[in-house]
């Protein structure tokens, strides 16, 4: 994130970034104690305005999103920025998803797993 200037730039519309001091321990049967991102947290103090059916976190490790895997959509890593900046194209593809779910009323009926599929589909119309 500081490598893409999102905390200083005006042009970016982030309502919330939660990096790794926002995590939280939890135990699981399968892989033991890991962190993980609360959305509940976020949901619980502001509900009037977030709640699962409008929040969509994103991270390049699936399982910081294992409390709330509707609500998450796992990208491609950021990896040398100094190498691929021209390149990535990852965050302005996920901009049109965007601007494609925003539409909804309700995010709970979509897989963000196969966001690009829905976008194609979009786009088709």
């Amino acid at each position: 994130i500081q490598e893409l200037g999102v905390s200083t730039n005006a042009n970016y519309k982030i309502t919330f970034m939660l990096d790794s001091a926002a995590m939280i321990t939890v135990h699981t049967p399968r892989r033991g104690l890991i962190d993980v991102k609360p959305l509940g947290v976020i949901w619980g103090k502001f509900s009037e305005y977030y709640s699962k059916k409008n929040t969509i976190m994103f991270d390049d490790i699936g399982r910081n999103f294992l409390m709330n895997p509707q609500n998450g959509l796992k990208i491609r890593p950021f990896m040398k920025a100094h190498l691929n900046r021209d390149k990535d194209k990852e965050l302005l593809k996920l901009t049109q998803y965007l601007k494609e779910i925003a539409k909804l009323d309700d995010f709970l009926e979509l897989n963000h797993k196969h966001w690009e599929r829905y976008l194609s589909k979009k786009q088709g119309q």
